[in-house]
């Protein structure tokens, strides 16, 4: 492998939703939630655990690194030669919560991993758009 190939990219998605806090991280962190707008998961809201995030493609392999009620969440990402690491930063802003996702850990020769991830979180943010409009309806 040479030098390039080491230099790693990050793909980061920023949206502000208006919904507290509180709103995005119960779907960030509840099983149900995160099935109806990312993948089916055994995730569980505490350091160390290890999840699976499963779809018709196939699975991820996750631990979760780090976790800080309604502010933070990092988890590691392992799925088709791709050894990276999902970080959820939640900000409150005056008219919601600001929150933004960094996959970091993409090699130079991972292309097509990078490239669809950038694709892939615009829509899984659209889709959790949708999920937390259904979830404040009456």
């Amino acid at each position: 492998m040479n030098d390039t190939a080491l230099q790693l990219r990050t793909v980061v998605v920023e949206r502000e939703f208006p919904y507290p806090a509180e709103k995005l991280w119960r779907a960030l962190t509840q099983p149900h939630l995160i099935e109806a707008w990312l993948m089916k998961s055994d995730f569980q809201p505490r350091a160390g655990h290890h999840f699976k995030f499963s779809a018709d493609w196939g699975s991820v392999d996750c631990e979760v690194m780090e976790i800080e009620l309604h502010k933070t969440l990092s988890y590691t990402w392992a799925a088709h030669g791709l050894e990276s690491v999902v970080t959820w930063t939640l900000e409150p802003t005056p008219g919601g919560t600001q929150l933004r996702m960094e996959q970091a850990g993409f090699r130079t020769d991972q292309e097509q991993a990078y490239q669809g991830a950038k694709m892939g979180w615009k829509r899984f943010f659209d889709t959790l758009e949708g999920v937390l409009v259904k979830e404040s309806a009456p």
